[in-house]
């Protein structure tokens, strides 16, 4: 019988993705190991290999398409002796909002077999069945509207999510009997797109459609914000004696063309205090934690519509140099989205550095699972008061650790950034 080929997971926390190009066509006779298709995920764009031999029957979801739901399929494989008539004849919807589909909508995944109903699809007064969407269905449902009463502005007719979104309910929702949590209980929702949109109808601009990272940036750091309890802890560290001790190593590396930044001083330093205070080596892991043995510090890099924070495994044990070239390996494949996922995912600490942006301080937000984030501003000559007491010039940069307080505590966190201050502003240390 025709076997189908599925949405692949191609990362542990992929939920869905971007088709975004088929490379055979229906027709084509395929081997295991060949190249079917490009899928986008949120981070990176990676080649998906078939898995069975056979002909390419039938694409069920068309390249381009986005939010594919992992195994959803996609096309269908037929063997010897099957035809494309043994294909069942059932459309697949689109999982994603298509060209020709109203804006805001979420469409059923698509599947060779018809897909599970979400809410029963309600009648009109005729007994004429009403078309909507499962999610304004279900945003009909939570608001207590009567489909019936709405007009929809989606293909034929079809009632969608920016319809139910800005309607009001004729008469009060009934809650159900188990519902206990009072209605403050639910997040605020903002303003709807459209509603947004409308605000600056007489304005002219250009919107801009979100790709599958901005979104989980979006997604991520909302969540992060919301339920992780962020506190901030603050250090001036004197960079003169780190700055000279590097000037001296590239030096002497310079016939081995390498060049180390701040910092790579600063990745080996967070590694280094990690192991200082091996509690603050954690991740909060829902219902425990998990305390790590090795340094992997995660390391921030801005490209073009969002960042990537790859990752430095076993940081703690490599030189100066060893990090300064595995470092600008991940960067520039992170920026040409080459990155595979075991090189951006994981870790138990973040350094975000925008310095060389000349920002002084910055706040920066808890990547989860991760127990904390040290966010690195630029060094500036700055006036202070040496060991003598004396007043003097010296080379300052400002540093704010966010902390998961789940995970470390207000003096443990105080702990670990002082041995991150001692280890940058006593470089040799970090080489014994």
């Amino acid at each position: 019988m025709p076997t189908e080929i599925l949405m692949p997971a191609l990362s542990p926390t992929m939920e869905e993705g971007t088709l975004a190009k088929w490379l055979v066509k229906e027709g084509d006779t395929v081997s295991s190991g060949d190249l079917l298709a490009e899928i986008e995920t949120d981070k990176a764009t990676m080649e998906f290999e078939a898995v069975d031999e056979g002909v390419v029957g039938k694409i069920l979801i068309p390249e381009g398409t986005e939010g594919v739901k992992v195994n959803t399929a996609i096309a269908v494989l037929l063997e010897d002796g099957e035809s494309a008539d043994d294909i069942s004849t059932s459309p697949a919807p689109a999982p994603a909002a298509a060209p020709n589909t109203a804006a805001g909508d979420e469409a059923a995944p698509a599947t060779s077999e018809a897909p599970a109903p979400a809410p029963a699809a309600p009648a009109k007064a005729d007994g004429g069945r009403i078309f909507a969407s499962p999610l304004a269905r279900r945003i009909a449902a939570q608001k207590g509207l009567d489909l019936a009463q709405i007009n929809g502005s989606g293909p034929h007719g079809r009632i969608v999510k920016a319809d139910v979104e800005g309607a009001t309910a004729s008469a009060p929702a009934i809650a159900p009997a188990a519902t206990t949590a009072p209605p403050s209980a639910a997040a605020p929702a903002g303003p709807s797109a459209d509603a947004v949109a409308k605000m600056y109808e007489d304005r002219e601009f250009e919107e801009i459609k979100l790709d599958g990272m901005r979104k989980t940036i979006a997604a991520r750091l909302s969540e992060a914000k919301q339920t992780i309890p962020h506190f901030y802890l603050r250090r001036d560290i004197k960079l003169d004696a780190l700055l000279k001790f590097r000037s001296q190593l590239n030096k002497q590396l310079e016939g081995r063309g390498v060049k180390l930044s701040v910092n790579d001083f600063i990745i080996k330093a967070v590694a280094n205090a990690l192991q200082q205070v091996p509690e603050c080596n954690a991740v909060w892991a829902g219902d425990r934690v998990l305390q790590l043995k090795p340094s992997d510090v995660a390391v921030a890099v801005a490209i073009e519509g969002g960042l990537f924070t790859p990752v430095l495994q076993d940081a703690d044990t490599k030189s100066l140099s060893a990090l300064s070239t595995e470092m600008k390996d991940l960067a520039g494949r992170a920026r040409e989205r080459k990155l595979a996922p075991h090189e951006y995912q994981g870790g138990t600490f973040a350094v975000s550095n925008l310095g060389m942006f000349g920002i002084d301080n910055f706040d920066a937000i808890v990547n989860p699972p991760h127990a904390g984030i040290l966010a690195v501003g630029t060094g500036l000559k700055k006036p202070v008061v040496g060991d003598d007491g004396e007043l003097t010039v010296a080379t300052i940069m400002s540093v704010t650790m966010s902390v998961d307080h789940r995970v470390i505590d207000g003096a443990l966190g105080a702990q670990l950034l002082q041995a991150i201050v001692e280890n940058l502003e006593n470089p040799m240390v970090m080489l014994a």
